[in-house]
């Protein structure tokens, strides 16, 4: 059985490793911090990234515009810096300081180990130092068999070939590969657009209208309602 996980939100806490990186970066080139500041970045880049999503810009250009975004909101001299070298300071930093979900480290443990033949996959849009780095300094890499990087592919979820990219390296039919994250825009609608099975993780707003509108099969709102959702489905599939 082939479970899918998107990395940020899913399994990783993203904006916890967002929010200490940036203030590590920012400190170090002499200019201000803020819970603002953050809050501000955190809006665009999420509007950056999903603009990606839809094609309309390119990861270069989302990594440039996001940060003289921030240099332009901190105090302090920003004449002397370069929004692409900032980028990279940022991704080196988050990559060695990986924090996973509450939780999440034992529910991956319990599905490699209590599920039979269970094979678990990582499949994110990130930049591949940052997925990679906090991976290994979770201990999570242990228990991951792939890891599917946009930057690596060329392609970001929610395209077809993304998942077309994924399944062709797994080398086994749809029907035994479950996707499973929080983002209805790439990781929901690439799972539709992939005509495969889905779960809707930490799921908000209205639910049902949602999973109609997305082709969600399953959701669940905690790791254990996960587990218990992965194991049923994985026995339906043995049948």
């Amino acid at each position: 059985m082939n479970f899918i996980f998107d990395l940020d939100q899913t399994l990783l806490d993203f904006h916890a490793t967002e929010y200490k990186a940036l203030g590590i970066v920012l400190d170090s080139n002499g200019l201000s911090f803020s819970d603002e500041i953050y809050q501000a970045f955190k809006k665009y880049n999420k509007s950056l990234w999903l603009e990606l999503e839809k094609g309309t810009i390119s990861r270069t250009e989302l990594f440039s515009k996001r940060f003289q975004y921030v240099l332009d909101l901190c105090d302090g001299d920003t004449s002397f810096l370069d929004p692409l070298t900032i980028n990279d300071n940022f991704i080196k930093t988050m990559s060695v300081n990986g924090i996973l979900m509450e939780g999440a480290g034992d529910f991956i443990k319990k599905l490699k180990e209590n599920i039979p033949d269970a094979r678990i996959y990582i499949a994110s849009n990130g930049a591949t130092v940052n997925a990679m780095g906090r991976i290994a300094s979770t201990g999570l890499d242990q228990y991951i068999d792939d890891v599917f990087i946009s930057e690596d592919l060329g392609v970001a979820k929610p395209d077809p070939v993304f998942f077309d990219i994924c399944l062709e390296r797994i080398g086994e039919p749809k029907k035994y590969c479950i996707m499973i994250g929080n983002s209805l825009t790439s990781d929901m609608l690439g799972a539709q657009n992939a005509s495969m099975d889905s779960v809707w993780f930490m799921p908000s707003g209205n639910v049902e209208e949602t999973m109609t509108r997305y082709d969600i099969n399953y959701c669940a709102a905690s790791f254990d309602e996960l587990y218990d959702v992965l194991e049923n489905w994985a026995n339906e599939k043995r049948t």
